[in-house]
């Protein structure tokens, strides 16, 4: 069984917080930075974010450019990435708009959530159980066996600790913004966790963009060469 290609997208004040801690949802892109990240989900097969996220921002994780939608659609995809959440405990409001916009939706969880999850969630998302625990590889698995073959993490910092953690990350785009946040209560991008290699382990520094006042940093966690945006995909837009 093939795992999707996994990228870990996400942006970041220069301290290291997706957010400050304010109601509102502090933007840290710019424009043409938000215009990219919107090229790499339309070149996505799945999206993933956590539960947590879905509940703190209700984003609804859709391609914006009508562009790039028509050309999935002539590509013979799907005008919308599948879109994908993952929660241990079940706590998916079925009134989110990530259920209501898009295309197919899967929710992944524990078999001690699965029954009620799915009954909540009944016409609006597939629930899939994954076992007594939340396992990114068994979720991986899965996804692969659905022909799922690129998949983009956008968040939230529990996901990326996860995935990097279990060294299942394939490359990391880190957007840094010209921004410090300094709120101690503030999502960070990564917590505490037992890395491969700790410390002493370098990544890859594949490459860096400059994006008006933001710098993309383009990381590979396990080596190796990138894999093309848009490799055997005729007709598909890659990331600007």
């Amino acid at each position: 069984m093939t795992r999707p290609y996994v990228l870990l997208s996400v942006a970041v004040s220069i301290d290291g917080y997706l957010d400050d801690a304010s109601p509102q949802r502090l933007l840290l892109s710019n424009p043409e930075d938000f215009d990219r990240v919107d090229a790499l989900r339309a070149d996505s097969d799945a999206i993933l974010v956590g539960a947590r996220t879905l509940r703190r921002d209700d984003p609804r994780l859709l391609v914006a450019s009508p562009q790039r939608r028509t050309a999935r659609l002539a590509a013979g995809r799907p005008e919308h990435p599948v879109k994908v959440t993952v929660t241990a405990g079940g706590d998916v409001d079925p009134g989110l708009r990530f259920l209501h916009s898009g295309g197919g939706k899967l929710v992944y969880t524990t078999t001690a959530a699965a029954a009620e999850l799915g009954a909540r969630l009944a016409g609006l998302a597939e629930v899939v159980d994954l076992g007594p625990e939340v396992g990114f590889g068994a979720l991986l698995d899965d996804l692969g066996a659905r022909g799922v073959r690129r998949l983009m993490v956008e968040g939230g910092g529990h996901l990326h600790t996860g995935f990097l953690a279990a060294g299942l990350a394939d490359e990391l785009l880190l957007a840094v913004a010209p921004i410090l946040v300094g709120h101690t209560d503030a999502p960070r991008f990564l917590h505490p966790a037992d890395y491969p290699g700790g410390p002493g382990r370098r990544m890859v520094l594949a490459d860096v963009t400059r994006i008006g006042d933001i710098a993309v940093l383009r990381y590979l966690p396990r080596g190796g060469a990138p894999q093309a945006l848009a490799a055997g995909r005729p007709g598909t837009e890659t990331s600007q």
